[in-house]
C-alpha cells in the first residue's frame, strides 16, 4: 500500500552543518514545508520509503534528513540514469509490479531533485528562457495531473539544465502503475540561488 509520495528538492545548503543561517533563512518556506512532510511521513511511519535521485550523495542525505530522521524504514533508493523521461515512467510502473504489487507493508516515495538550475544569470549553469518556463510548465503539469505533458517537457525545454524531472517521472509512473489517484498539492517553490527548489505532496 503506498501511503505518502511527496518531491523533494536537495540542496545541501538546507541542512544546518553545510549551509549558513542567513541562506537557511532565505529558502524558509522549502524548509518549513520539508520539516512538515516530516512530520506526516512520521504519522504513517512506512515500513518501506523508496526514494529516487538523479544524485547519489545529497539527492539522497537531503530528502532523509527531513523527511525520515524520525523513522526507521527500509529504505530502497533508485538512482536515476541519463534516460528520457518517458523510459523513467515506465521503469516506474515495472518497478512497481516487479517489487511492490501485492505486498502489503506500507510503502512511501520520495522524488527527489531540484528543478531548473538557469533562472539568475550568477546560477550554477547561467540564465537561459527554458529555466523559468520549464520550471512554470512543470508545476502546471503536476497541478492539473497532465502526465503526457511532463513527460515532453525535457523536448520542449532542452536548455532548462533541470535534474528532477526523471525521478519525478519515476515516482509517477509508480503511482499510476498502482493506480494511486494522486494529486499534487504544491506547497512551496523557491529559487533565489538560480535553481528552482520545489516541495510538492503528490498523496493528500
Amino acid at each position: 500500500m503506498i501511503s505518502f509520495a511527496c518531491i523533494s528538492p536537495h540542496p545541501p545548503i538546507i541542512i544546518p552543518e553545510v549551509g549558513s543561517e542567513s541562506d537557511r533563512k532565505i529558502v524558509a518556506q522549502t524548509i518549513s514545508n520539508l520539516q512538515s512532510l516530516g512530520e506526516k511521513l512520521k504519522k504513517i511511519s512506512p515500513e518501506i520509503l523508496v526514494i529516487s535521485s538523479p544524485h547519489p550523495d545529497w539527492g539522497f542525505n537531503v530528502p532523509l534528513f527531513f523527511l525520515a530522521k524520525s523513522i526507521s524504514p527500509k529504505i530502497e533508493t533508485f538512482l536515476t540514469q541519463d534516460d528520457s523521461p518517458e523510459e523513467h515512467y515506465r521503469v516506474g510502473k515495472d518497478f512497481y509490479f516487479a517489487e511492490m504489487k501485492g505486498k502489503k507493508n506500507n510503502i512511501s516515495l520520495v522524488a527527489s531533485g531540484d528543478l531548473s538550475h538557469r533562472l539568475k544569470v550568477d546560477g550554477p549553469y547561467g540564465l537561459h528562457p527554458d529555466g523559468a518556463k520549464f520550471d512554470q510548465a512543470l508545476v502546471e503539469g503536476l497541478r492539473t495531473g497532465n502526465i503526457n505533458d511532463i513527460l515532453h517537457l525535457d523536448e520542449s525545454y532542452p536548455e532548462a539544465g533541470e535534474c528532477g524531472l526523471r525521478s519525478i517521472c519515476f515516482t509517477l509512473g509508480i503511482l499510476d502503475a498502482a493506480r494511486v489517484k494522486w494529486h499534487a498539492k504544491i506547497l512551496s517553490y523557491e529559487a533565489p540561488f538560480g535553481v528552482g527548489y520545489l516541495v510538492a505532496s503528490l498523496i493528500n
